[in-house]
């Protein structure tokens, strides 16, 4: 069933917390709901059911497009409207009576968005009735974008940059008037001058190496430790959750080592050691860490499987220390399989990584082909997903 392709993608607020997802399912061509025109009520709601709200986006809203056949048949109120924020669809055209069943939508709370906007006169009708006009960041030039800022920022409406890619965007962005952003300018590093990592994640970074060896020191990682308290207790906070089912609780390092095993312990240190040196950036940002490292790992068979997840889990370690990946990659004793991957070569490694992005970024037909590549079911990649966001979230609260 087409519609279990479903991919999410951030929005967020002014202060880089995280405001929405849009969700995003394949549905022939476009990612979009698309009814079929013999559609009953029933199907229209099975088919929304796939999207479990609660599991893919948690507390924070849900941006669903819609197109004029759904919106016409009414799919748009098997929707609880305070979870959703309904996306008209460029394509649909503002007649008459799509504007009536929009100001019905308003009437019953209801929040709409405008997509693709340009400021078209054709849209006015829709302008007095929508809270958030989105404006594609790749489809439109920097006038068209400071045009629709400062035509409409002062009339109540709030301004939704989306497929924002980089720092410089984002600045741009803002500079024009816009209060939500939508892209993963988030996972990009800002690159700065300096080349030592400051003194607060150097640590960290220590830590994360010493996890990585294939000689594993249990004093180093200990004394690693002991140098900041904070991280023993966030350690032994993490193994005495739930998630792990222990029996009896974890009260020391050595405790944790001899009860979990190396292998697990080395998984727990490195989330931990991400965590931490993330405490400056997006919350979003551990989220989509921790979910590639767990989507990643189930494609691999031991001793692949920890590698996958490191990889997952290094893939942000850019954007969290605003270097180079290569850069650092070379300080640590990761494998060169996750080496290459990372910095863009080609093996099995990256495949498994491309498969992610193909499926954050909601591009289906590359998704088809790398999924090929890795022998995988294409099928079975949603519920991989779906695993991985829900092991994610219940760290990453």
């Amino acid at each position: 069933m087409y519609e279990k392709f479903i991919a999410r993608q951030p929005i967020f607020d002014e202060k880089l917390k995280l405001f929405a997802y849009e969700l995003l399912f394949r549905a022939n061509e476009k990612n979009v709901f698309q009814p079929r025109k013999e559609a009953s009520s029933a199907v229209i709601a099975d088919s929304l059911m796939l999207f479990d709200l609660q599991s893919l986006t948690g507390h924070a809203k849900a941006f669903i497009n819609l197109d004029q056949a759904a919106l016409q048949l009414g799919a748009a109120r098997l929707l609880p409207p305070d979870r959703v924020i309904i996306e008209i669809l460029e394509t649909v055209v503002p007649t008459p009576e799509v504007v009536q069943i929009c100001k019905g939508l308003c009437d019953s709370g209801y929040v709409l968005a405008l997509d693709d906007f340009v400021g078209h006169a054709k849209w006015e009708p829709l302008v007095l009735l929508a809270k958030y006009l989105k404006v594609d960041f790749r489809a439109t030039d920097s006038d068209t974008r400071a045009a629709v800022g400062k035509r409409f920022r002062g009339r109540g409406l709030q301004l939704l940059a989306e497929k924002v890619e980089t720092q410089a965007e984002l600045q741009e962005a803002r500079s024009m008037g816009y209060s939500f952003f939508q892209g993963y300018f988030f996972c990009k590093p800002a690159m700065i001058s300096a080349r030592d990592i400051p003194g607060n994640k150097l640590n960290y970074v220590r830590l994360l190496e010493a996890v990585s060896s294939p000689e594993f020191s249990h004093d180093g990682v200990e004394n690693l430790l002991k140098q900041d308290p904070s991280l023993v207790y966030k350690l032994l906070r993490y193994l005495n959750s739930p998630l792990l089912g222990l029996r009896s609780e974890i009260h020391s390092v050595r405790q944790a080592i001899a009860l979990l095993g190396e292998t697990e312990f080395r998984r727990w240190v490195s989330i931990l050691a991400i965590v931490a040196m993330a405490a400056d950036k997006p919350p979003e940002l551990i989220r989509t860490a921790l979910t590639r490292a767990f989507f990643c790992e189930q494609f691999g068979m031991a001793p692949d499987s920890s590698n996958l997840f490191l990889m997952g889990l290094l893939s942000v370690t850019d954007a969290i220390l605003d270097r180079p990946i290569g850069e650092i990659l070379a300080t640590l004793p990761v494998s060169p399989e996750v080496c290459t991957a990372l910095c863009g070569g080609s093996n099995r490694f990256r495949d498994v990584y491309d498969t992610l992005l193909a499926y954050e970024r909601a591009d289906w037909d590359a998704l088809a082909s790398s999924a090929k590549r890795i022998g995988t079911v294409e099928t079975t990649i949603p519920d991989c997903y779906k695993s991985a966001v829900n092991r994610a979230s219940s760290i990453a609260c």
